[in-house]
């Protein structure tokens, strides 16, 4: 038996996903549904730490989806936030997919942009539904103007999302002129604002996205938001737990997102219940949970690996297709027992 390994490039990933947005988000909304019925293994992420480097972490994030998925993978995914003061991202990622049947590895992808890919179309997808399935905002905010703030800008922007005005905020003045400069499509909107400060965004924009590398809360008045906005939480630990108390809460999963001091997280631990989720997003798009205007809504998802796997096999099954992998059918020597 032949046991063949294919390597996809960075460009590759990027090319197939560029070119088929809405697929990928159609990928992950299937991934969220299969993990919602029971089709899925996804164990808590692996912490690799270093005492002296307490910034910097490589995480394993492993995982097994059914349901027509039918694979198994690993993420490795390394997060050292000192390689945007050298000009590169922070993240380097490779993902690492197994074949159900026989557990050999079949795949090896580049896979920050598999990894950006994912959490820029889960995202979005928590964006349509959250917005009773619109893609349509007045004013965008989004905090923190990097690498994965530019993923879901391009995910929505692709997708049809029509956004009159646009407001940007880093704490690095010089990255969001950055961002407004390269990424944002201006002919797409109104305005393109750069903000001098957190509180101004939260303010005046009805969605609002947060990308940020914050550590802990920094967004601490739960007032900014009486508006009722629809927030993306995507970096987890922006908000004060205040403001996930008084607001309608979906995740993408409850166990996983409840740990390593999250807003989430916070906000149990100063609740002592997980009473202030409302649900999942596969439980608003089966329709057993519902979300109103009256509130704020708030989207944190963790991250799951099974979404990484399911984007991976995606990538996976394209590039073959196009005879885009590089094939190594020598990779495994001692095949026969």
């Amino acid at each position: 038996m032949r046991f063949e390994l294919s390597i996809i490039n960075g460009k590759t990933v990027s090319d197939i996903i560029r070119a088929h947005r809405a697929e990928c988000i159609e990928t992950v909304r299937g991934a969220y549904l299969a993990h919602a019925g029971g089709h899925s293994v996804n164990p808590d992420s692996y912490f690799l730490r270093f005492p002296d480097k307490p910034d910097c972490r490589i995480i394993a994030l492993p995982a097994y989806l059914g349901n027509g998925f039918d694979v198994a993978g690993l993420k490795w995914i390394a997060s050292y936030p000192a390689n945007v003061e050298r000009g590169f991202p922070r993240a380097s990622a490779v993902l690492v997919l197994n074949d159900y049947d026989t557990g050999y590895p079949f795949a090896i992808l580049e896979s920050s942009i598999i990894s950006a890919a994912r959490t820029a179309a889960s995202a979005v997808l928590a964006a349509y539904w959250l917005s009773g399935r619109s893609r349509r905002a007045h004013s965008m905010g989004i905090v923190g103007t990097g690498f994965i703030a530019r993923y879901v800008y391009q995910f929505l922007i692709d997708t049809g999302w029509a956004i009159d005005d646009v407001r940007l905020y880093d704490r690095v003045l010089l990255e969001s002129e950055k961002f407004r400069a390269t990424a944002c499509r201006l002919e797409k909107h109104r305005t393109v604002t750069i903000v001098p400060d957190v509180a101004q965004l939260v303010r005046t924009c009805d969605l609002i996205i947060f990308t940020t590398v914050a550590p802990a809360p920094h967004v601490t008045d739960a007032a900014l938001f009486e508006h009722n906005p629809l927030v993306l939480n995507i970096s987890l630990r922006d908000l004060a737990p205040e403001i996930l108390l008084a607001s309608q809460n979906v995740v993408d999963d409850v166990e996983h997102v409840m740990k390593a001091n999250t807003s989430p997280h916070l906000a149990e631990q100063k609740a002592g219940n997980r009473s202030f989720v409302t649900g999942t997003l596969a439980d608003i798009m089966l329709e057993r949970r519902f979300v109103q205007g009256s509130r704020p809504i708030i989207f944190s998802p963790f991250g799951m690996g099974i979404l990484d796997v399911a984007v991976g096999k995606w990538v996976y099954d394209q590039a073959v297709a196009a005879g885009r992998d590089l094939r190594l059918s020598d990779f495994f020597y001692e095949v026969v027992r």
